[in-house]
Parts: C-alpha cells; structure tokens; sequence
C-alpha cells in the first residue's frame, strides 16, 4: 500500500480548489496560542508513546500561506487559520535492551508542521477541519536526545536502542475531520459525533469519533477552545467534563512499518502485524476563565500491532488568546 500513497497525494493536492462559498463566510479575529505535554510517566510506564509535544498558533494574517487555497472545501461559516507543530516519540517495551526487541515496537520519532483550516457553522452546529502537513521521521526529530538527557535529569534508565530506529522520511500528508452536534441538553450537556480521514507518509485511517461535554460550558462550536475579546460570547468561567472515543481502520502507520522512501531501517514490523482496527479513549477535565483555558487528559489506546499491550497516557494543555 505505502507505494501508492505519493501518487495519491499528488493526485489530491493537485486538485482545484473548491471555490463555493457562503457570502456569510469570514476570516475570526481570534488569535491563540496553544500547547501540550504528553507523557506516560504519570501511569509509571516508559513504553510505546512514551512522550509528545505540540505548540499551535491561530492567526487571521495565516490565511495568506500559500496552499490556503488546498484547504478550501464548501462549507460556509467562520474560518479559523493555524499553524501546529507536533512531536512525538515511541520505544519498545523495555529501552534498557541494547539489541533489537524483535516482534516489539521500533523505536522511532517524528516532527511535523500542519497547516489547518477550520470552518464552523455555529448555527449548524458543525465544523470541517482540513491540514496540509508536512515534516520528517527520524532521527532528525531529536528523540534520541531529548529521551535521554530527560531520563538523566530524572534518574530513570537510560534508552540504549535508540541506534536502532526508523530511519529519516519524509512526512507529506491531507487530513479532513467533520464534527456535528448530535443531540443536547440545555447549556451544560453536548455529544458530537464525526468522521476522520487521512492519507499521509505518516499514518493513512479513516475513523469515527464521539465526544460528550458535561458542565458549565460553552457550545462546543462557538470557538476553537478560546476566544479574543472581540469575539467572546457566552460564559466567561467554565468547568467541564469530556469523554471522547475514537475508532480508527489503519491503512498505514510509518512509526511501526517504516517510512515510504527508505528501505534500509534496521528494523519495522510487516504490515501484517498492524492491528487494523485501534480504540481510542480519552478523559478530560477542563478550566477556563475568558481567553484562557486548562485541561487535563488521560488516553487509554488499544493495541496496535500484534502481541502489543494496551498502553496509557496523560496528557497537560493550556490555550491563551490575545
């Protein structure tokens, strides 16, 4: 399959743009910015992602990046433009084992940019998300470093396989997700429902999802999270509750099989060993107050690859507008 992922995203990107739009439509002054800290360590494990890290930024003026216009799909409403880079890490079982884990998850690392579009119909209640991305897998990524030099500060084990990871590819990569609200109740109870799809060098899935929101809140869709003073409505303090279940068919996921240019990877799993279908479950708590907000996840996943174990992690975000 990874052989015809290139001519498929170029098949894709190469597309017209889709230029049917509502005359409602307009580019939201919000501007945030947003980070997270994933790390297993909280369920004292060390294994499969073991760290991830993203920083986002959301500004009007990102409207005018070139590919804007491969974002573009007909849905009216309000557009959000932003820029995340996201970084994330994964071992085997044990990284005190200087030698190949066979059967075990590779070692590997990636570091990306998305480029993402994000269209709301609040009175709808529904949201289209689109994302260029575009990075590399590897070394490069720095892992090796970071793992280490952290484990040191910590006094915890140092990785001794790191030698042996998924080599440098590129990642290239279009993602879509469609969101809508599905039923409600009041102001303090929401479930979404929604599609994902991406056909990337990175990871190719199609998957569903829902999302349930208890507590004093705003509409999932009346911002991204958080919101200028300009165009702050509804509650200024919140207190929430999240569940949110997502289930993935996988076509392709370079952190297990290798990236799609290299074939000299010291070691991958076969497609083969790929779990097909992945079970996703995460838990939030949420605390905001006007343009600030605070959140608190954890994210059980089901196994991956054949012989894998369920894994655990936790999950600190914080968003500001400005």
């Amino acid at each position: 399959m990874r052989y015809l992922l290139i001519p498929a995203l170029c098949l894709l990107l190469a597309r017209p743009a889709v230029a049917q739009h509502s005359a409602t439509d307009s580019v939201s002054a919000d501007r945030f910015a947003a980070y997270t800290f994933a790390n297993d360590a909280y369920f004292k494990t060390d294994y499969y992602f073991t760290q991830g890290m993203s920083g986002t930024a959301v500004l009007p003026v990102l409207r005018l990046l070139p590919g804007a216009r491969l974002l573009r799909l007909p849905l009216g409403g309000v557009q959000h433009f932003g820029l995340r880079l996201t970084y994330d890490g994964f071992t085997p079982l044990r990284i005190q084992d200087p030698l190949i884990r066979v059967g075990d998850r590779p070692y590997a690392a990636y570091l990306y940019l998305d480029f993402f579009r994000a269209a709301t119909a609040a009175a709808r209640r529904r949201r289209l998300t689109t994302a260029l991305s575009l990075g590399l897998i590897g070394p490069a990524a720095g892992a090796r470093g970071f793992q280490t030099k952290l484990h040191a500060l910590l006094g915890a084990p140092t990785p001794r396989g790191w030698g042996y990871q998924i080599r440098n590819d590129l990642v290239l990569g279009y993602a879509a997700r469609w969101e809508q609200r599905l039923w409600s109740a009041g102001r303090s109870v929401e479930l979404i429902g929604g599609g994902t799809a991406a056909l990337s060098t990175l990871r190719t899935y199609a998957g569903a999802e829902a999302r349930l929101r208890v507590g004093l809140l705003n509409s999932y869709f009346a911002d991204l999270g958080v919101a200028s003073r300009a165009t702050r409505r509804g509650r200024r303090a919140q207190f929430y509750a999240e569940a949110w279940l997502d289930g993935r068919l996988i076509g392709y996921d370079a952190a297990l099989q290798g990236g799609l240019l290299r074939r000299d990877n010291p070691y991958e799993l076969p497609a083969r060993d790929l779990k097909r279908g992945v079970l996703r479950a995460t838990g939030t708590l949420g605390l905001g107050y006007a343009g600030l907000r605070l959140t608190a996840s954890a994210v059980q996943i089901s196994p991956e690859f054949r012989g894998a174990r369920q894994h655990r992690w936790a999950q600190l975000g914080l968003q500001v507008a400005f």
